[in-house]
């Protein structure tokens, strides 16, 4: 079976992007959220992954309010990265995990998961920022990736409980695929934002360290809010945390916090980074 190593759980605001591109990691205005990943940057170099499992959403470079699936799955050999007109560099294509995106499928269907395949699939700054966050360097390509995207945009939103039962039956999956890869799930989006309208700039710390307090210990918790709470709660794209909800769900039951990272704003957002070891008894290091 695949081995989970751990997940990585970040905001993905494009503006990190930009500062990536400018080189601007020790600016007084980014240091604070691109110091965070230091510890990452560790622990990656020692845990070797060979894939990484992303969920994350789509902003319309892929899908839009005219076709919208609540969860899609990318079966393809490569996904290419578009202009979305932040002005961010064009990546090259990141490489596919297409055999075990396929047994991740065929088992949600089997779960009863009503998922849309996509084998031509566009991946846009929610899993690109994250990426370029946790391997520096433009053409960095250490893993093999199989993007989940849901959906956080169109009305009506998949429940947290449903997310997290989706990212459950991604574990059970790499728990039943014959491969031996090395596994890190990846939360992007997020934390507390809003992005327009009268809440345009609305931040929540108490949700935002609600979610960050629970995530390891009890993602339960987190689903105790439907996605309309969590909408008045945290913003309209506060929504994003189901994206982390569903990555916590793929790890297991047992995790070990290795690292937090919480600086507000950029961009308007609460910018989050988490890191938790897979497979141990939960403990917090400080």
């Amino acid at each position: 079976m695949a081995h989970i190593v751990g997940g990585i759980f970040t905001s993905h605001v494009p503006a990190i992007g930009g500062a990536i591109a400018r080189g601007l990691q020790d600016d007084p205005y980014w240091k604070p959220f691109f110091d965070g990943f230091h510890p990452i940057h560790r622990w990656l170099a020692g845990a070797r992954p060979d894939v990484a499992v992303i969920f994350y959403n789509d902003h319309g470079l892929n899908f839009f309010l005219d076709k919208m699936p609540t969860f899609a799955v990318g079966a393809a050999a490569e996904y290419h990265n578009a202009d979305e007109g932040w002005g961010l560099p064009v990546m090259k294509p990141f490489p596919g995990a297409q055999a075990l995106s396929w047994h991740i499928i065929e088992h949600l269907v089997n779960s009863e998961f009503d998922i849309t395949m996509c084998q031509d699939m566009t991946v846009d700054h929610a899993l690109t920022v994250p990426l370029a966050l946790s391997w520096p360097g433009a053409d960095n390509r250490p893993v093999k990736i199989v993007p989940i995207a849901i959906n956080t945009v169109q009305h009506p939103l998949p429940s947290p409980k449903r997310c997290l039962a989706l990212g459950r039956a991604v574990h059970e999956a790499l728990l039943t695929w014959e491969g031996a890869e090395r596994v890190v799930i990846f939360g992007t989006g997020g934390l507390s934002h809003q992005l327009d309208g009268e809440r345009a700039g609305f931040i929540n710390k108490d949700y935002d360290r609600f979610c960050m307090d629970n995530l390891g210990a009890d993602p339960d918790a987190l689903t105790t809010h439907s996605a309309v709470d969590i909408v008045e709660l945290a913003g309209s794209q506060g929504i994003e945390i189901v994206n982390w909800i569903a990555a916590r769900g793929a790890m297991g039951p047992h995790v070990h916090e290795v690292s937090r990272n919480y600086h507000i704003p950029i961009s308007n957002t609460a910018a989050a980074t988490m890191l938790l070891e897979a497979g141990q008894a939960l403990s917090r290091v400080a």
